[in-house]
């Protein structure tokens, strides 16, 4: 059951950054040089197919000139 939780929100994670990635217009290959985070790494945490570490998405919401709580307001 865990799993399925988790999933839920590594989802919705992923569609929220994604969300804002898009509506900045900024390319993942843009957001991967700004924050030093893989761009197969931002496009696996933008699927929701992996639990990223709180460090990068920080790094994340730096580089989108964001404050970290507005990742995980969904």
């Amino acid at each position: 059951m865990t799993k399925i939780r988790d999933e839920k929100y590594l989802k919705a994670l992923g569609k929220r950054i994604k969300k804002i990635r898009t509506e900045k217009g900024i390319s993942t290959y843009d957001l991967s040089y700004e924050s030093s985070v893989s761009r197969s790494q931002i496009n696996s945490i933008e699927k929701g197919s992996i639990n990223t570490t709180i460090c990068t998405l920080k790094a994340i919401s730096d580089a989108m000139q964001i404050e970290l709580r507005e990742l995980i307001d969904f």
